[in-house]
């Protein structure tokens, strides 16, 4: 069945419309309502999905190999793509991109350098996924993040969101700020000054109306806060270790936070955590974020049927 995304690639956020989010995110609950009542599925019976992550995954290169199982599909898939692949020999993402295509019926593609997806996506003949493009964008975690505000929060609009930790470098706070400013947020952005989200992002959003606090302190954010997102400083952006050093563990979310931070607060990160938020948290109600790791397979199985129209 032919949807507005069948075949289509999911690339930057900024191509995402409102229509699209609401597809997905109503795919997703459907598909996982006959999941939790013991059914199966089988939209991609016969169907292929590569995967070829060049950066180091696990919750994203196992979500979209699960929601592709669980869509009665197949993966092949490379985990060490910059080792263990045709690139160790000059082989360019756009000569990738054609091969895959005579592999598989659609890809997702995570790479260390900005831009590549595109690169990959321009080769291909198949719908493309960007699983994560260096620093700059993740489409697809934005929509489980989004999913996972709705579900936690009964929905999307009007929410008072704090996004902290590392906005430089974050791509998961990149695209998520893209999409969730569709929704009319107020938005906290807090981070050390050296890692302040970028000026293009933020323009954008005060140019479409949205309200953008930047702040250095997390304890007032979230004391206004529905949602509290919380990022690692990422230590593989930092081409000076000494700065990383200095900045990590400026910000930790421990049950002191929680009882000055805004009543029933929804906690969420998108993982690997590293020392930001205490594990004693793990047993707060408002902790979301192990729910938001699982809202990864409905939302990627969605994504799966709808670019390959098999929903």
């Amino acid at each position: 069945m032919t949807s507005v995304l069948t075949g289509k690639d999911i690339l930057h956020v900024k191509d995402i419309k409102l229509e699209h989010i609401s597809l997905v995110l109503e795919t997703a609950s459907r598909f996982e309502q006959v999941l939790a009542l013991g059914g199966r599925l089988f939209n991609m019976d016969g169907k292929v999905l590569a995967v070829l992550f060049y950066e180091p995954s696990t919750h994203t290169r196992l979500s979209f190999e699960t929601a592709m199982l669980r869509l009665g599909g197949h993966v092949v898939s490379t985990s060490q793509g910059a080792l263990a692949s045709s690139a160790v020999k000059g082989e360019t993402l756009y000569d990738t991109g054609k091969m895959i295509s005579g592999y598989a019926d659609i890809a997702v593609i995570r790479h260390m350098l900005p831009g590549s997806a595109q690169d990959f996506a321009n080769g291909a003949s198949v719908p493309v996924i960007n699983g994560g493009d260096g620093a700059r964008e993740h489409p697809t975690q934005a929509l489980v993040d989004l999913y996972t505000i709705q579900k936690e929060r009964g929905g999307l609009n009007n929410l008072a969101v704090t996004l902290a930790g590392d906005l430089k470098n974050g791509r998961t706070v990149h695209s998520l700020s893209w999409l969730l400013g569709k929704y009319g947020p107020r938005f906290y952005f807090v981070s050390p000054e050296e890692l302040r989200m970028p000026a293009e992002i933020t323009q954008a959003l005060r140019d479409d109306g949205i309200e953008v606090v930047e702040t250095s302190n997390l304890y007032e954010a979230a004391s206004k806060s529905d949602v509290l997102y919380m990022t690692r400083i990422q230590k593989e952006r930092f081409d000076d270790l000494s700065l990383f050093e200095r900045l990590k563990g400026t910000y930790v979310i421990n049950f002191d936070l929680i009882e000055n931070s805004k009543s029933g607060i929804t906690i969420m990160h998108p993982l690997p955590r590293t020392d930001e938020i205490d594990r004693e948290i793990d047993n707060y109600e408002g902790a979301a974020y192990f729910r938001q790791a699982a809202n990864g397979g409905p939302i990627r199985m969605a994504i799966i049927a709808l670019l390959t129209g098999c929903e």
